[in-house]
């Protein structure tokens, strides 16, 4: 019989595969007349991986892992240009999501095409600093509220951010997280986690990651620390019991250590608000 987490990835593949396998044709024939693929600029700016697939893989944990439901408040921290937000617009009947990020164009691309057709998908800039993304910032995130009332939201997630995020700037954010929460609603965060098995496939497969340590934190390249940075499995443990957040067993952990067994490329943490 397969376990729960065998099945997530057995979802992932097929959701992964099947993508790669129409996509290119899809987008052949329509061009840029689907609505909600920004260009290819916009999409390179995320970073690498099918636009498309990465979102749609990320409705189901969301669902699988997460318990959204299509009548949940929903908030996406760092929604980038939408690839979380797309897949959404068929699923929140009835819910909301709201989304922020510091980049200018992804959330000017994102009011004009989903919110236009979209109004229960709203989308707001904020000027956080941040050395790789937005280096012009005139505010600090290790200070920023979000803008959003206190116990809000049924579920709230952050794909790929604190990955990019140095320990005063996460500190704040996991705050803000659990202020805006509602009690016992879920959050799904990803992160590079560094534990014994990481750390050994670090070093057996030589690769260039996270050698430097930075307060608190483990980053790739000391000049610009925030393009990649990784915290410890256990600081991260220690932080979610801090702010009441209780960790809903397993980890999921990811291939960006090349992992033989995973279920994305980064790990995710799913954790409910108030479980002691």
């Amino acid at each position: 019989m397969l376990t729960g987490h065998t099945m997530l990835q057995s979802i992932a593949s097929k959701v992964r595969k099947a993508y790669r396998t129409t996509v290119g044709a899809v987008d052949s024939i329509l061009g840029e007349s689907d609505p909600l693929l920004p260009p290819g600029a916009l999409r390179d700016w995320v970073g690498h991986g099918d636009f498309k697939a990465i979102g749609e893989e990320f409705r189901g944990y969301f669902v699988e892992l997460g318990g959204l439901k299509p009548d949940h408040r929903v908030l996406d921290v760092g929604c980038g240009v939408g690839r979380m937000a797309a897949p959404l617009t068929s699923y929140l009947k009835g819910g909301s999501y709201e989304g922020f990020d510091v980049a200018p164009a992804g959330i000017d691309w994102c009011r004009r095409n989903i919110t236009t057709r979209y109004p229960n998908f709203r989308f707001q800039l904020v000027d956080n600093y941040n050395k790789a993304y937005n280096p012009g910032g005139t505010h600090k995130s290790s200070d920023y509220n979000f803008p959003y009332e206190s116990d809000s939201f049924d579920f709230l997630f952050l794909a790929s951010v604190f990955t990019h995020m140095l320990l005063p700037d996460l500190e704040n954010y996991l705050s803000e997280i659990v202020r805006v929460l509602k009690r016992n609603a879920r959050c799904l965060i990803t992160f590079h986690l560094l534990n014994a098995e990481s750390w050994r496939l670090i070093e057996q497969k030589q690769l260039p990651y996270f050698q430097h340590e930075l307060e608190g934190a483990y980053v790739h390249d000391t000049d610009t620390p925030e393009t990649g940075v990784a915290y410890e499995e256990i600081f991260v443990r220690e932080l979610y019991q801090r702010y009441a957040l209780r960790i809903v067993e397993p980890i999921h952990y990811g291939s960006w250590c090349e992992r033989d067994e995973f279920l994305s490329y980064q790990d995710i943490v799913v954790a409910t608000k108030g479980g002691g």
